[in-house]
């Protein structure tokens, strides 16, 4: 991707990265907001793991706020300011492109879980290690039975001695289907991590997704927040 130069920086109370939303204006963690570059051809595209070189534009709106400003003109006015009146073009399904993008993310982190065997899978395998403290995020499938749902997040409970909070496992935005393809396993419905590190790599990215569905999950939100607390600045 080819964008002009590095815009500048800023950081929140903790020294954590911090950006402005070209929508809201409103600032936040580098990590809670979505990074946008400029392909070779001149297209607006999700950089979602901010690798793109020189000048991005960052966007912390949910997909209706963004189609909302696209079909106003305000998007287009906003990258101007951003790019310096770079040429570029945004997609007619730009917000398909970053949810697709979110999402293949989370999937992807899902599958270097797994690979690392810190990803828990089965019913019965979550249940036991959930009562025994050794689960640091527990996820469901989205078309995932309320009742089986239900049972684990109350043995993670009882691992967490959390009982009466109402912590609850995160009720994931893909089925069983897209879990069962990203993770080439047969009828994956629920899904854990045992490590504390894997299960922030991943809330960070999660969150960022439900927030752009429109979605928000506290459980996820604080993981990725103490991740946010330790992290340094650095050019972007």
């Amino acid at each position: 991707m080819r964008i002009p130069h590095n815009e500048p920086l800023g950081s929140d109370a903790s020294g954590a990265p911090e950006r402005r939303c070209i929508l809201s204006g409103d600032h936040g963690p580098r990590d809670g907001l979505l990074r946008l570059a400029i392909s070779p051809d001149g297209l607006v595209l999700p950089d979602v793991f901010a690798k793109a070189p020189g000048r991005g534009a960052w966007i912390g709106v949910s997909r209706a706020e963004l189609e909302k400003a696209i079909a106003k003109g305000q998007m287009k006015g906003a990258l101007a300011r951003a790019f310096k009146g770079a040429a570029l073009t945004i997609p007619d399904d730009l917000p398909e492109k970053i949810e697709a993008a979110l999402t293949r993310a989370v999937a992807d982190r899902l599958g270097l879980e797994l690979r690392a065997g810190r990803l828990v899978l089965g019913s019965d395998r979550i249940a036991e290690q959930a009562r025994s403290g050794r689960i640091a995020w527990l996820g469901h499938a989205a078309d995932a039975s309320e009742d089986g749902s239900r049972k684990l997040d109350q043995a993670w409970r009882v691992g967490m001695e959390e009982e009466g909070s109402g912590m609850a496992g995160t009720r994931l935005p893909l089925d069983r289907t897209a879990l069962s393809v990203a993770l080439g396993r047969d009828n994956v419905v629920h899904l854990a991590l045992d490590d504390a590190a894997a299960a922030q790599r991943l809330s960070a990215l999660l969150e960022r997704l439900l927030r752009f569905l429109g979605r928000s999950d506290p459980a996820a939100d604080e993981l990725s927040a103490g991740a946010n607390a330790s992290s340094a600045v650095t050019n972007d």
